[in-house]
């Protein structure tokens, strides 16, 4: 679909945006949009991780580190911030106490009879097992749900990649099915589970779910 779909007002409901904060056992989460003075912070924490992201992440090409230098950010930044103001994409940072944390990305957003997007999302290792990409999943779905106007999300998830499987889940991604050898992950086509979740699927909001659920807390509470 060509043109903005939202009209004349050079903003989509989507974007830009800052979501939350929600409080985790690491702290206070929030959702931010990529800010081209991040490189530095993204890449000091894609090198730090690079073992642990390597086996979920497609294959690149190169060296990780040389991919993952400060200098790549600028180009990286401009397509992803192209993405965001054509309403296709929205490319977020996960900020814990309003330290770069990871990203979560909501990709390949269509509308009409459709409403569909996919979502992905990564976390820096020390925050693993601490609520940190479940706070940031369940903003995500409720700004996806809600003023981005969509109808259903999509995530695709290796077998293997246990973690990612239970944050889906207890935001309430139910899975639909396999996909065989459906995408060049780590040098190898890798099975992935496809989750998906609709707006009917939710009650009240995600982060209710997970406030219900003691999950979650809003600060002050």
């Amino acid at each position: 679909m060509s043109g903005r779909w939202w009209g004349s007002s050079g903003r989509h409901p989507g974007w830009p945006t800052r979501l939350g904060p929600v409080v985790t056992a690491a702290g206070q989460v929030t959702l931010r949009g990529v800010r081209l003075r991040d490189a530095r912070t993204w890449s000091a924490l894609r090198i730090k991780n690079q073992n642990t992201l390597i086996p979920w992440e497609p294959t690149g090409h190169g060296d990780w580190r040389a991919r993952h230098h400060p200098s790549a950010w600028p180009s990286l930044h401009s397509v992803l911030r192209r993405e965001a103001t054509a309403g296709t994409m929205l490319p977020l940072v996960i900020e814990v106490n309003g330290t770069f944390a990871g990203q979560l990305t909501i990709g390949n957003i269509q509308r009409g009879a459709l409403r569909n997007a996919w979502i992905g999302y990564w976390v820096d290792a020390d925050m693993t097992g601490r609520g940190v990409a479940t706070a940031a999943v369940a903003l995500a779905v409720d700004h996806c749900f809600g003023p981005v106007g969509l109808h259903r999300l999509e995530a695709t998830v290796q077998p293997a990649n246990a973690a990612s499987k239970a944050v889906l889940r207890k935001v309430g991604f139910r899975q639909e099915g396999l996909l065989e050898r459906y995408m060049d992950i780590d040098s190898g086509w890798r099975d992935h589970l496809l989750f998906a979740l609709t707006t009917e699927e939710i009650v009240g909001t995600a982060v209710d779910t997970l406030i219900r659920a003691g999950r979650l807390t809003l600060p002050g509470r």
